[in-house]
């Protein structure tokens, strides 16, 4: 069954009463405030009630900062914000696995969605494309995506 909520148009959706949290990775500082700044753009032009900015040092501690926000009650939804580059170990593919398979496992035990916004690139120049260049602002998709997924909570409570 449809919801209705995603329309598939430029404009984002509603975020009127809506509260976010955004926590966001240090590493990677330069990808992950473009990102973070394209969410809070988008959270705000879409007239959210507030939108909170919580910084922890790397795409791992995402996981536990999300649960802890999520937790918290005081948020309609968080979204967790990372950049993880390929480098010449295998440490990127321990990392997007944690971070990815935490992100979904917190989904499964909260009613606040947590929106994952985490950048998987192979090189910085990818990174750059999607956190404000050529490819656009995954923070912006995210915030959307957060939106959608706070209208959605309320939707089955309310």
């Amino acid at each position: 069954m449809a919801t209705g909520l995603h329309s598939g148009a430029a404009e984002p959706p509603k975020a009127t009463g809506l509260r976010f949290a955004l926590a966001v990775a240090g590493w990677n500082a330069e990808i992950t405030h473009a990102l973070r700044d394209g969410c809070l753009e988008r959270l705000h032009w879409a007239d959210c009630a507030s939108a909170e900015v919580f910084e922890v040092p790397g795409s791992f501690e995402l996981v536990y900062a999300s649960s802890r926000l999520a937790q918290s009650g005081h948020y309609d939804a968080v979204v967790a914000i990372g950049s993880v580059i390929q480098g010449e170990t295998r440490h990127f593919e321990f990392i997007c696995q944690a971070v990815a398979q935490g992100i979904a496992h917190l989904n499964t035990l909260s009613d606040c969605p947590v929106v994952f916004c985490v950048l998987t690139d192979n090189t910085w120049e990818q990174a750059k494309d999607r956190s404000g260049g050529r490819l656009g602002n995954k923070g912006t998709e995210a915030a959307d995506a957060a939106i959608e997924m706070a209208r959605f909570g309320q939707a089955l409570i309310g």
